[in-house]
């Protein structure tokens, strides 16, 4: 049987429950600041970005400026939430379950991606191997492509025999430009009526809403590469 080079698990929303998190917090100081709009409505619109990026977004077609200091706000009210944080259920398995190289790509901080992953005890099945957008040298976050190929090339693999497994549009445009394979996922609780279908036509091959699927899918999808 075929076997991928590599396989990039994004962290938040795939891995662990954060993206709610992050939403909800989002949500309160965007609406404080003069523009309403939920965590549903962020989880739809906005799921893969940093804050920052979201900001800008809004600022161009709303024509709101906002505060700089918006953002420290956010990075200091989502890690305060975030510490209690848990694994979506079966990502350890998973995560197990993958024999080939693994690694984490995220446009998370590497020091919040750190903490995540060490209080949901995701950290041990990837060591050194978790790459922040934040940390690439000159990279942009997703959906910029950067983080990826970055980690493709430190790990030696061949970018088409790699398989992402991501749950936001932004994340599989990066992938897809990066020249890899894409699962989405959509088991975290910030998903949506539609979530799948939105992955989908962003370029994921298939897309999956639990993890016990995954190691089936992933031989599935290699079987038909080498067709």
């Amino acid at each position: 049987m075929p076997q991928p080079d590599l396989v990039i698990f994004d962290c938040d929303g795939v891995l662990i429950d954060s993206e709610i998190i992050a939403a909800r917090v989002e949500s309160e100081l965007l609406t404080d600041a003069g523009y309403p709009i939920s965590p549903e409505e962020i989880a739809a619109l906005y799921s893969g970005l940093n804050f920052s990026e979201i900001m800008l977004r809004i600022e161009q077609v709303a024509n709101i400026p906002f505060q700089a200091t918006l953002i420290d706000k956010a990075e200091a009210l989502t890690d305060q939430r975030l510490r209690d944080v848990r694994q979506i259920e079966g990502a350890a398995q998973a995560i197990a379950s993958v024999t080939v190289p693994r690694c984490i790509c995220s446009n998370s901080t590497a020091e919040r991606l750190k903490m995540t992953l060490a209080t949901t005890g995701l950290d041990r099945f990837f060591v050194d191997r978790v790459f922040s957008a934040m940390s690439v040298p000159d990279g942009k976050p997703k959906p910029a492509p950067d983080v990826f190929l970055y980690a493709a090339g430190q790990l030696r693999a061949n970018p088409a025999n790699t398989f992402v497994i991501e749950d936001s549009v932004h994340g599989i445009h990066g992938a897809k430009t990066a020249g890899m394979r894409v699962i989405g996922f959509t088991g975290g609780s910030h998903s949506y009526p539609g979530h799948a279908d939105i992955l989908t036509e962003a370029g994921a091959e298939t897309v999956i809403n639990r993890w016990r699927d995954l190691e089936p899918v992933l031989a599935a999808l290699s079987e038909w590469a080498d067709l």
